[in-house]
């Protein structure tokens, strides 16, 4: 139900995103791989691409790790990213662009039969995915829920088992969040749970939560707004109770971007700024000239890369729950692109 809701849409925004895209080159199919949080927003977005040419965009979302993987052995044309790479993984690369392509948050869902609202901090997450806090009904959760009867059940976590930007973004915050954390489990596309329920993908975790009672698990916020899935508000910095939303993820993004666009924006110190709030990338490598590609198929990469960042597609982003990004960054982007190169020589003039 949900493919065909989601090639519905595309079809709708076809039309309006024609004019869209810089280097024109017809009758490319470009290969990528990677993220799965902005899966539904790849999915419309490359089938309205395709509908505007003859160039045409497959993506695998196996998770940010394997994506990246597939870059690095050269197998595919870009990687999707929640995480962008640190300087150790860049150093072990050759030269890539990070290109931000929309806003995303990472949300709390949860299964609590009766309860219709949930109250959640940052120490907190961490001790319940930490193993620390056992019950719905801790004293801890429940002042933060004081009008709300917790139930005596035993929380039970869901989290992801694959190499995952999501779980980068996650494990991020409650490592700014929580000392403990930072310093018994870190930050990572991978992390040594130590209790609850693995699945891959954020369907696969958005899954264990709905045939799951008294679950919670951490998963793109598309797939909680889309599917329905309860999910919780969740202290900032400032000491708000913010609810995951359009708003509430653009203001996470208020402060500045570096021009490599490499940032965190997790517990983000900005009024109304939900704390698990992030951009999500594609990655290319900036000499384009490998694994016998052809001049073809990389000006179709950067054409479908400032297709992504046009302002007709960045409207769409509410529409598969996401945000549009800051003009900053789209602007930092576009300039970031004409430095990629085939054979030394600049793409895009």
């Amino acid at each position: 139900m949900k493919k065909i809701y989601l090639s519905l849409i595309a079809g709708v925004f076809a039309a309006i995103v024609s004019s869209c895209g810089g280097q024109k080159s017809n009758g490319v199919e470009l290969t990528g791989a990677g993220a799965t949080f902005p899966l539904p927003f790849y999915t419309m977005s490359f089938d309205s691409y395709g509908a505007t040419g003859n160039n045409k965009v497959s993506y695998g979302g196996i998770g940010s790790g394997g994506g990246v993987r597939n870059l690095k052995d050269g197998i595919v044309d870009f990687a999707g990213s929640d995480a962008f790479l640190s300087d150790k993984e860049m150093s072990e690369m050759k030269p890539v662009v990070h290109i931000p392509t929309c806003m995303g948050a990472v949300v709390l869902a949860y299964n609590l039969p009766e309860v219709t609202a949930l109250n959640l901090s940052g120490d907190v997450i961490a001790d319940i995915f930490a193993g620390k806090i056992t019950k719905w009904n801790d004293e801890r959760l429940q002042k933060l829920n004081p009008d709300t009867k917790l139930p005596e059940k035993d929380i039970i976590p869901a989290y992801r088992s694959d190499g995952s930007g999501t779980t980068f973004v996650f494990t991020d915050y409650l490592s700014k969040v929580s000392e403990d954390w930072k310093n018994n489990f870190g930050c990572g596309k991978t992390v040594d749970f130590k209790v609850g329920q693995a699945a891959k993908g954020n369907p696969g975790v958005a899954g264990i939560i709905r045939q799951t009672p008294y679950s919670i698990g951490y998963i793109g916020s598309e797939y909680a707004f889309a599917q329905k899935i309860p999910y919780a508000s969740v202290m900032n910095v400032r000491g708000e109770l913010v609810t995951p939303s359009t708003e509430s993820i653009s203001a996470a993004a208020a402060g500045e971007i570096p021009q490599d666009t490499r940032c965190s924006i997790t517990n983000a110190d900005a009024a109304g700024a939900y704390p698990i709030s992030c951009f999500t990338w594609l990655i290319i490598y900036k000499e384009q000239n490998y694994s016998d590609r052809t001049v073809e198929q990389a000006k179709a990469t950067l054409d479908m890369l400032q297709y992504m960042l046009s302002a007709d597609v960045q409207k769409t982003t509410e529409t598969v729950h996401y945000a549009p990004l800051p003009q900053s960054a789209i602007d930092k982007s576009l300039q970031n692109l004409k430095e990629v190169t085939f054979d030394g020589q600049a793409i895009l003039k």
